[in-house]
């Protein structure tokens, strides 16, 4: 799972970035041995937890690393927001400093220009000039060129003024960038710091627990695909039932009313290729296989968010880059109502995404450690849907 919060800059992470790989195994050592801090601890000389209880744990450390994804993600893309604005501020100060420059040229003409005509005389220029005329015609330039000064000077204060407001506000900018990529780099190393432990724990696991809490996710996977076996039967129904309808309408010559084909009359009627949301699971269909990267918006891993911002991107909607953000983009729809291409959140933090492609299914990017699949709606608790369009 997982995806979403700020911050952009040199030495953080990168989507592209290797994946670091968290497997169930390793979320359940690190359960067993009690690594609720994220750091290693001695094994308890007392009774373990029951595998049941193990379950339960890796379930909420995979929720909670989420959750952790969601917000860093968030505070990746608010950072590269900040580095964008002080960007535009500082090609803002060099215009208007260039800006600045070309008005000190200017002015430092005309000063030498006036200090040549103040030196003699305005009675001697006269006498000695090649001729009145010669004379009228140099002073009247002389009066033009200083109204054109005061106008030079005018604009060099206003650009001097501006330029010193901005790069007060590009320092102020710049401490704030500052202060974020900080804390960025500080829940990247969170992040590493607990799925490298969980990683090491691994090997302390028992082949024993490894198969019993296998076997517990297979039951668990079992529960949740025969849900939307159920959710698949009733689809069925209601496609049938809008045929049925539509066939009487049209035998009693009755203009159709317009009939349910996926687009949220809850019949899970996979759309039209051509369609928004068909480009989209195109889109998705064609990643799977695709390590989960946590922070990561593709081509080669994705992230959970990451993964349908980039497959509605493909099908021309911009989604925003989290969770958080991408409940709110779109029309609320209700789990009865779900039609491909929808999409599904999870969880009361609502810290992870999927797609819906029908039948009680979806395409997600799940968790550290797993490749973009397809898998049951009811495998998580469902907070709510979306139809982005």
């Amino acid at each position: 799972m997982a995806s979403h919060r700020k911050p952009h800059s040199s030495g953080l992470v990168r989507a592209g970035s290797p994946a670091v790989g968290l497997t169930t195994a390793a979320l359940a050592s690190a359960a067993l041995l009690g690594t609720a801090s994220g750091t290693a601890t001695a094994a308890p000389t007392g009774p373990g937890p029951s595998i049941e209880e193990v379950q339960k744990r890796v379930d909420d450390l995979y929720r909670q690393a989420g959750a952790a994804t969601e917000d860093y993600d968030r505070a990746k893309e608010s950072t590269g927001r900040q580095r964008r604005a002080l960007d535009a501020l500082l090609d803002d100060i060099a215009r208007r400093t260039d800006r600045m420059n070309e008005s000190r040229r200017t002015l430092g003409l005309y000063a030498a220009a006036q200090y040549r005509q103040g030196a003699v005389t305005p009675t001697a220029a006269l006498i000695f000039a090649d001729s009145p005329q010669s004379y009228f015609d140099e002073t009247h330039l002389m009066g033009r060129l200083s109204d054109r000064q005061n106008g030079v000077l005018d604009d060099f204060r206003s650009q001097q003024a501006a330029a010193a407001k901005k790069r007060t506000q590009a320092t102020q900018q710049l401490r704030s960038l500052t202060a974020s990529q900080a804390k960025l780099r500080a829940s990247k190393a969170r992040i590493q710091q607990k799925l490298g432990d969980a990683r090491a724990l691994l090997s302390r696991l028992t082949a024993q627990e490894k198969a019993r809490l296998a076997a517990l996710e297979k039951q668990k996977e079992a529960a949740a695909r025969k849900k939307a076996q159920a959710k698949a039967a009733q689809e069925a129904r209601a496609r049938a039932e809008a045929r049925r309808q539509q066939a009487a309408r049209q035998s009693a010559q009755q203009p159709p009313a317009g009939t349910g084909t996926g687009g949220g009359t809850g019949t899970g009627a996979p759309p039209s290729s051509s369609t928004k949301a068909g480009k989209a699971l195109a889109f998705a269909r064609a990643q799977i296989g695709k390590p989960y990267v946590w922070g990561a918006t593709g081509p080669s891993s994705y992230d959970c968010s990451g993964l349908t911002q980039a497959a509605w991107r493909a099908a021309g909607v911009d989604l925003p880059r989290t969770t958080y953000d991408q409940v709110d983009a779109g029309t609320r729809v209700s789990t009865d109502d779900l039609a491909p291409g929808d999409l599904v959140f999870f969880f009361s933090d609502i810290s992870h995404v999927g797609m819906y492609i029908g039948g009680g299914m979806m395409i997600h990017a799940p968790h550290p450690g797993a490749n973009v699949r397809e898998e049951s709606i009811y495998s998580m608790p469902i907070y709510g849907a979306v139809r982005p369009a």
